[in-house]
């Protein structure tokens, strides 16, 4: 197959966005298939695979839009999507963006069908407006998504059932779609790990996720001033975002040990999380935590938000003990203790974890992608009454 992914944004892979639209294009790279790359990225230009667009310029905006890592196309390069068009069997989109809309119009022009990934929440984009919890604009946005892109794509991937059901929910739709997990990387095992000598006699808590205003870093932070062993729990925060700064100001307030921030490679977070006594999820908004489901694949007890925006909780074994009340620091903090005072429960529920991931499995994943593709070009054929081979 020849496959044009068309990215509204793309950048550096320190999101669940890039990251999940890059593991794909390289399984099926590895594979055989020719993967085109559509991005705004300007160091991308000159590199095989890619065509770059202009990003949008956004004034006095830039600075803020650049803090957040993000680089977005913009309508004008409309002549180079054609040009990486040419010759495709497929066109897939990973974000809904000013690009995305009007390049499928094209592809269906051009007779290539489309296909979706839906890797983003309406508060994903209203937290920055502060209106998060504002229903009818969150409803705005998931309209303006399905107005946009989704209403007019072939298929849609789905990298979980709460968002296939939300979304579909909100505008009142059944699409062709597939749900399929972005996937957990081998890699994440449970090993023999030694210990940093600074984490020794250390309850190490460690958290996954972006620095931003959704993944709600605070709540965690908070609960350390609440939790009768603070002085013995060490937070471990890998992560990359705007609100970096803002977190360690934060956390010098609520915490007796200095926690660890900082963006860990792959092969560092297996051992992260091969030292880790307790894995905490408080992200409010979260399609698919894949940083949770690592955290879980190495045998790790988790304390999981309730939040009704994300879909993590459907990961607790047990709800009385692996989920708390996302409104609460206290009930966070009251978690936290029980396992550090009940280890061999801990370790009972840890282990637990260990067959629950498999479901996740990254190359299972990667097949299934690949054949979303190969159904919905068969499917676009045989509407279009053309031979499928």
């Amino acid at each position: 197959m020849v496959i044009t992914f068309i990215c509204d944004v793309l950048g550096e892979e320190n999101n669940g966005t890039t990251i999940a639209t890059m593991n794909v294009i390289r399984s099926l790279r590895a594979k055989g298939h020719e993967v085109r790359i559509v991005c705004p990225d300007e160091d991308k230009k000159g590199k095989p695979g890619y065509y770059v667009v202009p990003p949008i310029w956004f004034g006095p905006f830039k600075h803020y839009v650049q803090s957040n890592g993000v680089c977005l196309a913009s309508r004008k390069g409309m002549d180079v999507v054609k040009e990486a068009l040419q010759g495709a069997d497929i066109a897939h989109f990973n974000f809904c963006g000013f690009m995305s809309g009007k390049a499928c119009d094209i592809a269906h022009e051009m007779g290539i069908p489309c296909t979706a990934s839906l890797h983003t929440q309406a508060e994903n984009f209203t937290n920055h407006l502060g209106l998060e919890n504002v229903y009818a604009v969150n409803l705005a946005v998931y309209r303006k998504l399905y107005k946009s892109l989704f209403s007019k794509v072939d298929a849609i991937h789905y990298p979980s059932q709460f968002i296939h059901d939300l979304f579909e929910k909100k505008n009142h739709f059944h699409s062709k779609s597939y749900v399929i997990s972005n996937g957990i990387q081998s890699a994440f095992q449970r090993e023999d790990v030694k210990r940093p000598a600074e984490w020794d006699g250390k309850i190490v808590v460690t958290y996954t996720a972006r620095y931003s205003k959704e993944k709600d870093h605070r709540v965690l932070l908070k609960a350390m001033k609440y939790s009768k062993h603070r002085k013995d729990i060490l937070l471990v925060l890998p992560g990359a975002g705007p609100l970096e700064h803002q977190l360690r100001r934060e956390a010098k307030k609520w915490c007796a040990n200095e926690p660890v921030f900082g963006f860990h490679s792959r092969a560092d977070m297996v051992k992260i999380l091969n030292c880790t006594d307790i894995y905490c999820h408080v992200g409010t908004v979260d399609i698919e935590p894949v940083s949770c489901l690592e955290a879980i694949s190495v045998g790790i007890a988790p304390v999981l938000t309730d939040s009704p925006r994300s879909s993590v909780s459907t990961f607790a074994i047990d709800k009385k003990l692996n989920v708390y009340n996302h409104r609460s620091a206290k009930d966070l903090a009251r978690h936290i203790d029980y396992w550090i005072e009940h280890p061999e429960e801990r370790k009972q529920n840890a282990d637990a974890y260990l067959g629950f991931a498999s479901r996740f499995d990254f190359e299972k994943s990667m097949d299934a992608m690949e054949h979303m593709f190969e159904q919905t070009i068969a499917d676009y054929k045989a509407k279009k009454g053309q031979p499928v081979k």
